[in-house]
């Protein structure tokens, strides 16, 4: 095997330590960055030591250090205090997904005996159901709020008095948080992560970057993937991290904080290039990476890719644009990374090198991987546990793969699904009315994301552009991986909540029998 050029940052034991030694090298320096109305606000490495130190005292005096606190929201300020001011306290964080029903996430805030719960002002119309539904939330905190209310205590209110040292001893070893998985393979699971798996994630990669860096952080907050790698890694290095306040202003947004790198998923990816695509059919005489500029800004030469396989021919066509765009491969149960490339050090069609402490293998096709990243398992479920880590601590991940000599990670599967996508196109549709986005991820010609109009059994396939079109099935390559290897059922596939749902679910079952027929 050739020499390892994957090198990790300054290790860390635990994430008290990457916040603390992160306020004595970078100070006053900003950590974060994000509009207010038409004003950009900025607060510096020393105010998140601060602010999430008088988090974890407001904790302590009011009885909740230990216990596990609920956090729902927008990416903001507050939210990233509440996850640093509740783990460095020695509690455990439960990050849930915003756009769930109240019902839905009532069940997971009460599966994961949640007492303390942080919202936002999205929440507004689902906390009442919420309240009438967690008899174990005895504490309610609103970031949204000016001054407290007889139902929340203001965000700020709860902080005040509280400034000032806090320490406490910390178990690397032990939960600090429960993410839940999205559900699409059935009934959620609460992975629980350690402050060992997640400072060894956040630390296991040097990306080059320095303390004049800013990154741009457009994905769900609740997410490993954004929280550990636009949060925690960018914060290593001292980076100045931007909030995108919208997915519809994200151009606007890109313009106004100048990023040099930001993380995105294959959809955003593929819906750039097509812009990109239709500004340079417009100015054919304008150079590319004049083009890019206007939507991405001047300084931005990086995108990191993960959540979803990565059509190669968008690596070439960015360095087209002047910008690297970098595929990297992990997952929730990981914290997340488990391979990732590097600028200087790739190969097209891979998903990365193995990052420094994660050791694989491949048992009956399937890639396995053990390291201190790895999950302590479900919480409160042995029996998932043991069907997701051997009894000698392999990490399954579920993917079909292998490791090449260099210690590259390929993903294969992926040319099964232009058999599916064609056989999907040819259904009859003619009970079926309504808008479908299908994100199908291909080897070969035809490669991207596309709008689908089926009405009176008539089907319009186009390029797909998230500003103005209805949504109801969004599906990435590793949804459909699962699917076509009977791992997943497509209905369950094609009903994640965060989405919108319009229509019946026949389409569901018709590409259920479509793929039997193309196994």
């Amino acid at each position: 095997m050739s020499e390892i050029l994957i090198k990790p940052t300054k290790r860390y034991r635990d994430l008290s330590e990457l916040v603390k030694d992160a306020a004595a090298l970078y100070g006053d320096k900003a950590a974060f960055s994000y509009k207010v109305k038409k004003d950009v606000v900025s607060k510096s490495y020393n105010e998140v030591l601060a602010d999430s130190m008088a988090f974890s005292n407001a904790l302590k005096s009011n009885g909740y250090l230990g216990k596990h606190v609920g956090v729902v929201g927008a990416t903001s300020y507050p939210w990233i205090i509440t996850y640093f001011g509740t783990v460095n306290s020695g509690s455990v964080i439960v990050p849930i997904d915003k756009e769930l029903s109240g019902a839905d996430i009532a069940e997971l805030l009460n599966r994961a005996d949640v007492s303390v719960l942080v919202y936002d002002s999205l929440l507004a119309d689902r906390i009442d159901t919420i309240r009438e539904s967690c008899s174990g939330i005895s504490l309610y905190i609103d970031i949204s709020l000016e001054s407290d209310s007889d139902k929340a205590i203001a965000f700020e209110n709860f902080l005040n008095g509280n400034y000032g040292e806090f320490s406490t001893e910390i178990d690397p070893e032990k939960m600090c948080s429960i993410l839940f998985t999205s559900g699409t393979t059935g009934r959620s699971k609460g992975v629980m992560l350690s402050h060992k798996s997640l400072a060894d994630n956040a630390t296991c990669m040097d990306m080059g970057e320095c303390d004049d860096t800013v990154s741009f952080t457009v994905l769900p907050i609740h997410h490993a993937y954004c929280f550990t790698c636009d949060i925690l890694a960018c914060m290593c290095v001292g980076a100045t991290i931007c909030f995108n306040d919208s997915m519809m202003r994200i151009v606007k947004n890109l313009q106004l904080f100048k990023p040099h790198i930001m993380l995105l998923v294959p959809l955003i990816i593929e819906t750039l290039n097509f812009k990109l695509g239709e500004l340079c059919r417009q100015y054919p005489d304008v150079p590319k990476r004049a083009l890019a500029v206007q939507v991405f800004g001047e300084n931005l030469h990086t995108i990191y890719s993960g959540g979803a396989y990565l059509n190669p021919k968008l690596i070439e066509q960015f360095k087209e644009y002047g910008i690297a765009l970098v595929q990297g491969y992990g997952m929730t149960e990981f914290s997340p990374r488990i391979s990732a490339n590097m600028k200087t050090y790739s190969k097209l069609g891979s998903v990365g090198h193995l990052i420094p402490g994660c050791e694989a293998k491949i048992e009956d096709g399937e890639i396995l991987v053990k390291g201190d990243s790895r999950m302590i398992g479900y919480y409160k479920d042995e029996t998932e546990t043991n069907k997701a880590i051997t009894p000698d601590g392999w990490l399954r991940t579920g993917d079909l793969g292998y490791v090449d000599e260099d210690g590259f990670v390929f993903i294969t599967g992926q040319e099964i699904f232009a058999e599916v996508r064609d056989n999907f196109m040819k259904a009859d549709v003619s009970d079926y009315k309504g808008h479908l986005a299908l994100q199908v991820n291909l080897t070969g010609e035809g490669s991207g994301i596309f709008y689908a109009e089926l009405n009176d059994g008539e089907l319009r396939v186009e390029p797909y552009d998230y500003n103005d079109r209805d949504v109801l099935f969004i599906v990435d390559s590793k949804v459909f991986l699962k699917i076509v290897h009977g791992k997943l059922d497509p209905v369950l596939a094609f009903t994640v909540g965060k989405l919108k749902i319009e229509g019946d679910l026949g389409k569901a079952l018709e590409i259920q029998r479509l793929i039997k027929q193309s196994k």
